[in-house]
């Protein structure tokens, strides 16, 4: 069957200026092909995606003429499924929410934020490690003194010092201060002002180096001499594995 010429799809019409036509888009995102309408991806006005399609085209094209948009394919199709019917994702929600902020669209990112899986990131997690000093730069310290560390070696190890209370950071630092080792290695988290334990913060840790492609474990650090307080009160070592 043939298609009339005002509805073949977009990508093969780039000279044309989009916002006066309806017609079928054919996009290229990230090597997954799709296929929708003008008015679809247009739908809310003062987003990201909507401004790639208002005036004259922004996006290049692939040798196939449809419009190539280098983002993660895989997870448009929620986008576009949200986009089509107003149908909010229940399957890989913070890789979709990723996608909506970059796309800016308001109302889909609001609905987002307020799942289970989002909101818990966004107003526990996040708000309690916001809390914590220095945390984000002392992840960034653990990984380099691991990669530093990882020379002809299977695992490599990072002594931590987790405290909660500025008390046990005062007996943190005086064990510290008593060790006859060097404190190089040793990194200090806290303390912080909010209800989740130590155990929490640990578990924080583990889960961002890990989200950052390292293999990791951690247990308490009993070291065998040289402190003047319980080293399991406050120290743990984090293992890195790198093979």
């Amino acid at each position: 069957m043939s298609i009339s010429s005002e509805h073949k799809p977009l990508g093969k019409q780039v000279t044309g200026v989009l916002h006066t036509l309806s017609p079928i888009v054919e996009l290229n995102v990230g090597g997954e092909m799709y296929t929708t309408t003008l008015s679809t991806l247009k739908k809310h006005p003062g987003s990201k995606l909507a401004e790639m399609f208002t005036g004259q085209p922004k996006l290049r094209t692939d040798s196939e003429g449809r419009f190539f948009i280098d983002r993660p394919g895989v997870y448009f199709k929620y986008i576009l499924e949200y986009l089509r019917s107003n149908q909010v994702p229940t399957q890989c929600i913070q890789d979709v929410y990723k996608e909506a902020l970059f796309y800016d669209i308001e109302p889909l990112i609001k609905q987002l934020e307020d799942s289970p899986q989002i909101f818990g990131e966004l107003v526990a997690r996040k708000q309690f490690l916001a809390r914590v000093p220095n945390y984000s730069e002392n992840i960034e310290l653990m990984i380099r003194i691991a990669r530093a560390e990882a020379v002809a070696s299977r695992r490599s190890s990072v002594i931590v010092c987790v405290v909660r209370t500025e008390e046990d950071a005062a007996r943190c630092q005086d064990a510290l201060n008593s060790l006859d080792m060097d404190k190089k290695s040793v990194v200090k988290f806290g303390p912080w002002k909010a209800a989740p334990s130590i155990s929490d913060l640990l578990d924080c840790i583990q889960m961002d180096v890990e989200a950052k492609g390292y293999k990791i474990s951690f247990q308490p650090h009993v070291a065998e001499k040289g402190f003047r307080v319980k080293s399991h009160d406050f120290f743990y070592k984090f293992l890195f594995t790198w093979w």
